[in-house]
C-alpha cells in the first residue's frame, strides 16, 4: 500500500503542477486542481477500504501524515474557487479589505483550535491513539462540524484538521500573495511614465514567458546585454502581469515531452499562414 500512495501522491503532485502551469484564470484551475484531487484521493479511499493496517502504528500514521496531504489540497483548491467566485467587483482598496477580510478568517480558525495547533507544530503524539484511530470521536474532544459527513471508515476525529491546518497555510500564501499584488499595482499606477496605450496579455503565462527566454536569448534587449530579470521586471510592468516563479516555468517548459517551443511553432505557423492568405489575394 505505501507504494501505491507514494505513486498516487507524485502523480497528484505532477498533474497539479501541470494545471498551474498551463491554466491562467484562477477560477478554471482551482476547478481542475480540486477535480483532480478528488479523484486522488477517492483512489486513495478505494485502496484503504480494500486493505488493512498491519498495527495501530501504520493506522495513525496514515491518517495523521498521508491523509492530510491528500485533502490539504483538495481544501487548499475549494477555498481558493470559493473566495475568487465571491470576490467583489470594486477598486484596490476594495479588494483589499476583502482578502484581508479573508485572513482573518484564518486567523480565527487559528485561535478557535489553538490548543490542536500546538499538538500538531510541536510533533506531539501523546494523544494520536485518541485522534487518529477510527471509531475513537468523542464530542469532548472539539470535532469539526464537517466530521459528522464523513465516512466513519476513512476517517478520523482529527484528521481534517490536520488537513485544514496544511491548507491554511497554503491559504495564507495565497493571500498574502493577492495582497502584495494590490500593493504593486496600487504602485504602478500612481508612477509616472509609461506608455499611454494599453495592451493586455491575454495569451497564457508560460507563452509569455517562453517569448521572453528567446528575446533573451537571441540578444534582442540593449545588445543582448540585458538580464533575464530585467526582462521579466520589464515584461510585468508594461503587461501588468504577475509572471510568478518563471524560473521554475522555464524548468516546466525543458522537461515537456513534447513541443518544448509550442507557443513559438505557433507563431511562426500563425505568421507563415498570414503570408500566404496574402499573396493569395
Amino acid at each position: 500500500m505505501k507504494t501505491y500512495v507514494s505513486k498516487l501522491y507524485v502523480e497528484l503532485e505532477e498533474k497539479l503542477n501541470a494545471i498551474n502551469l498551463e491554466e491562467d484564470d484562477i477560477l478554471k484551475k482551482s476547478e481542475l486542481s480540486f477535480q483532480t484531487a478528488l479523484k486522488a484521493i477517492n483512489g486513495l479511499k478505494e485502496k484503504t477500504l480494500n486493505s488493512k493496517f498491519n498495527s495501530q502504528t501504520e493506522e495513525i500514521h496514515f491518517f495523521k501524515e498521508v491523509k492530510p496531504q491528500f485533502m490539504s489540497k483538495l481544501i487548499y483548491h475549494d477555498s481558493v474557487f470559493n473566495i475568487e467566485s465571491n470576490r467583489p467587483n470594486g477598486g484596490i482598496k476594495v479588494l483589499k479589505k476583502y482578502y484581508q477580510n479573508e485572513l482573518a478568517k484564518l486567523k480565527r480558525y487559528f485561535d478557535n483550535n489553538l490548543e490542536f495547533y500546538r499538538y500538531h507544530r510541536t510533533r506531539s503524539c501523546y494523544l494520536d491513539h485518541r485522534y487518529f484511530i477510527r471509531g475513537k470521536q468523542n464530542i469532548r474532544l472539539t470535532l469539526d462540524s464537517y466530521f459528522f459527513e464523513m465516512d466513519p471508515d476513512f476517517s478520523t476525529s482529527h484528521d481534517f484538521k490536520v488537513s485544514k491546518i496544511l491548507a491554511n497555510d497554503l491559504l495564507k500564501v495565497y493571500l498574502e500573495d493577492e495582497l502584495l499584488k494590490l500593493k504593486m499595482k496600487c504602485e504602478n499606477h500612481t508612477s509616472q511614465g509609461g506608455p499611454k496605450v494599453k495592451l493586455a496579455w491575454t495569451a497564457s503565462k508560460v507563452a509569455l514567458i517562453e517569448l521572453m527566454y528567446a528575446l533573451q536569448s537571441e540578444g534582442v534587449f540593449n545588445n543582448g546585454r540585458a538580464e533575464l530579470k530585467e526582462i521579466a521586471a520589464f515584461t510585468e510592468k508594461i503587461f501588468d502581469i504577475d509572471l510568478g516563479q518563471y524560473h521554475r516555468t522555464f524548468l516546466e517548459i525543458r522537461i515537456r515531452k513534447t513541443g518544448r517551443t509550442k507557443f513559438l511553432d505557433s507563431l511562426q505557423e500563425s505568421l507563415i499562414d498570414r503570408m500566404d492568405e496574402a499573396d493569395e489575394r
